[in-house]
């Protein structure tokens, strides 16, 4: 089974979490080590250099005698053309006897410490990484039971909707027949859908299957959304200028995008208020206006599980917002408290060529 976002993200902030922390700390330690050879290095000389400064038999070091100076004697001393070391000389307080070990010998030596030291921290890293992706898959599993577990229930109960509701709405449309004109009816009608709409809402939060296009004529389907919620909320009047647009989408999403956001701006909106609909093809723009309550915070409302109000259960508009991105459609959300909200969206990578 594949995995989902949400999976995928807590797979990756624990990796990161693992890894730079365990990184972090082997680089500490491999640096110490580091620095500690490279003294151990230069104490090797230093003792080498004291042992030749008897009998200078040894070729690794040049050797001279140099006026004695301020400089210490019998100390490891960093010098322009390598480290060297002073020692006295018997008898001879005027000269003192340099051994000096070349810099290019001195830095071969360094480099084969450096090189050594990074193939062991690529190595390290390697170990890290197979070990912090091991522990973070093993940390995943309790989240990902839970969720396997919490879509499993979720399409058991989607799955037992069908029955009763089906049931609902063949009775209902005989009772309608026989009492064409009775009101009561109609509400029963009314919650059905709204159930259905929830229905196919929790259907959209869950499903992670891609999504396949096909052409669409944009303002037929919108006069038949607009008509829908039109007869379902007789107090708001719903007006729509559009213009003819083609567009290439998935049409149960598209679908699923404007009951979302025509359902909110009537469920919302004030009395007697009005749902203003504009689909411009220069622009390549939807928007949707609403003279409703407003929104607090317009930049949460496609945030999971936000909601301002009682009603409803705060994944409508981050169902939008999710559909939305992954059909590449832009969408922007203005909005006044006590004047209305009005999204607008982007359609032009929608359109058909």
């Amino acid at each position: 089974m594949s995995l989902k976002k949400v999976e995928l993200e807590s797979l990756a902030k624990s990796f990161l979490l693992f890894f730079l922390s365990l990184s972090l700390l082997m680089s500490l330690i491999l640096y110490k080590n580091y620095t500690s050879n490279i003294k151990a290095l230069d104490t090797d000389l230093y003792t080498q250099m004291r042992l030749c400064s008897f009998d200078l038999k040894c070729t690794q070091f040049t050797f001279d005698f140099v006026s004695a100076k301020d400089e210490e004697t019998y100390q490891f001393t960093p010098g322009e053309q390598g480290p060297f070391a002073l020692f006295k000389l018997p008898n001879k307080s005027n000269y003192v006897l340099k051994l000096l070990y070349p810099k290019e010998n001195y830095n071969k030596e360094k480099k084969n410490l450096q090189t050594k030291y990074i193939y062991d921290y690529l190595l390290f890293l390697l170990i890290l990484s197979i070990i912090s992706i091991s522990f973070s898959w093993y940390a995943l599993r309790p989240l990902r039971h839970a969720l396997i577990l919490s879509d499993e229930f979720i399409k058991d109960i989607l799955h037992d909707f069908n029955t009763p509701l089906s049931s609902l709405r063949l009775n209902s449309s005989l009772l309608q027949n026989e009492l064409p004109h009775n009101k009561k009816l109609g509400r029963i009608e009314q919650a059905v859908e709204t159930i259905l709409n929830l229905q196919n809402n929790l259907r959209s939060y869950i499903d992670e299957s891609p999504l396949h296009n096909e052409e669409l004529d944009l303002k037929d389907l919108i006069k038949k959304r607009s008509v829908y919620f039109s007869e379902n909320y007789p107090d708001i009047s719903f007006h729509a200028k559009l213009d003819a647009l083609c567009i290439s989408t998935n049409t149960d999403a598209m679908t699923r995008i404007l009951d979302n956001i025509l359902s909110n701006a009537a469920k919302y909106n004030k009395k007697d208020g009005s749902v203003e609909i504009r689909l411009d093809a220069d622009k390549a723009q939807l928007i949707i206006a609403d003279t409703g309550r407003g929104i607090k915070n317009p930049k949460k409302v496609f945030d999971r599980f936000y909601k301002e109000h009682d009603r409803g259960l705060g994944i409508g508009l981050h169902i939008v917002k999710k559909l939305a991105d992954a059909m590449h459609i832009p969408i922007q959300v203005d909005s006044k408290l006590e004047v209305g909200s009005t999204f607008t969206l982007n359609l032009k990578e929608l359109i058909s060529s």
